[in-house]
């Protein structure tokens, strides 16, 4: 992706004019000091995200997905919120900056945080690189800080009214076949039986937390010194079942290894990182849980997957994504299907 400036010339898809951008102000300033630059961040496939620089200074941009998105969804000024309440706790997060619901900026809210330096690890191939003590470290620091997340209390940081815990997971498996419903473009074989026994063994919920909805290797910055310095893409936060967070994680770091998909995380049997029941063991370190009833919420996390990577699919087909690796995405819809079940066979 080229680099364009702002003052009227075309910017990357998904900015308008940067000439626009450019204008904002903070407190009665202008927020930039000179013309923009903007490129996308490659790496995500559903909410965007820019790095935005005026040559002196680099901040970080958020809108949603151009085109189909799914309803409820891509909520920026609720992300925004968001890391605004986190910021001061000792969960890392990027400084949020501004949020703007101009659509005449760039044609939908969008948010700005400070730019993160750091290295996002999302292939084997930068994940070989750590020696087998800087990826079980770095995997002990993922935990701990999942901990910590799941230790905040909702009120604390002013985020009570942030979910509706009570049914939290009878209500996800209702939402997430609204969402399926919104996405269904073509058969999907399995997908609706996945569903249903979902829905037939919601297990009882543990004390509830702030959820990330979304935790994993590729979405954590890990600053120059080896340590976690931003946790990032907290588009599907809620307050909730926090055993959702560590059976999506499963799903990630165990289950789609072997999965030569764009929707799996850099890890795998030739990366240099422990298997996933070393992560259990340093979260359970830190906060003592029930894990009985995990594969249910792994095969929870197999549908939630399915559900997302399909309207991702279906705004492909629209061509309506921005950036590549889009060409394959819909086959590994039917994988996760499949991976669900047999998670659920295991529960």
């Amino acid at each position: 992706m080229t680099l364009s400036s702002g003052g009227g010339v075309t910017a990357p898809d998904g900015l308008g004019d940067l000439g626009r951008l450019a204008g904002l102000r903070a407190g009665g300033e202008l927020l930039f000091a000179g013309p923009l630059t903007g490129q996308l961040v490659e790496g995500g496939k559903s909410n965007l995200t820019y790095c935005i620089t005026d040559g002196e200074h680099m901040w970080a941009l958020r809108r949603p997905p151009l085109g189909h998105v799914l309803p409820t969804a891509h909520d920026m000024a609720r992300e925004y919120r968001l890391l605004s309440a986190l910021a001061p706790t000792d969960v890392p997060v990027p400084e949020p900056v501004l949020l703007c619901d101009d659509p005449d900026v760039i044609g939908t809210t969008f948010y700005l945080m400070a730019w993160v330096d750091g290295t996002v690890y999302r292939t084997l191939a930068e994940t070989a690189t750590l020696s087998g003590d800087e990826a079980a470290d770095l995997a002990d620091q993922m935990m701990a800080v999942l901990a910590r997340l799941h230790s905040l209390d909702p009120a604390d940081v002013g985020l009570d009214d942030f979910g509706r815990p009570a049914g939290f997971l009878e209500r996800q498996v209702r939402r997430w076949g609204k969402q399926l419903a919104a996405s269904r473009s073509r058969p999907l074989p399995g997908i609706d039986e996945l569903h249903d026994r979902l829905a037939r063994s919601v297990p009882e919920s543990p004390e509830p937390a702030i959820v990330h909805g979304d935790y994993r290797l590729d979405n954590t910055i890990i600053g120059a010194d080896g340590s976690i310095a931003a946790v990032v893409d907290w588009e599907m936060t809620t307050v909730g079942d926090p055993l959702t967070d560590l059976g999506l994680l499963d799903v990630y770091w165990d289950g789609l290894a072997a999965m030569s998909s764009s929707v799996s995380s850099a890890v795998g049997p030739a990366s240099p990182f422990p298997r996933f029941a070393a992560l259990i063991e340093a979260y359970q370190k830190r906060r003592a849980v029930d894990l009985s009833a995990l594969p249910w919420y792994v095969a929870l996390g197999y549908f939630k997957l399915a559900v997302i990577n399909e309207g991702i699919h279906v705004r492909y087909t629209q061509g309506q994504t921005v950036g590549a690796g889009f060409e394959h995405i819909g086959d590994y819809t039917i994988s996760l299907i499949a991976l669900g079940h047999a998670a659920l066979q295991e529960n």
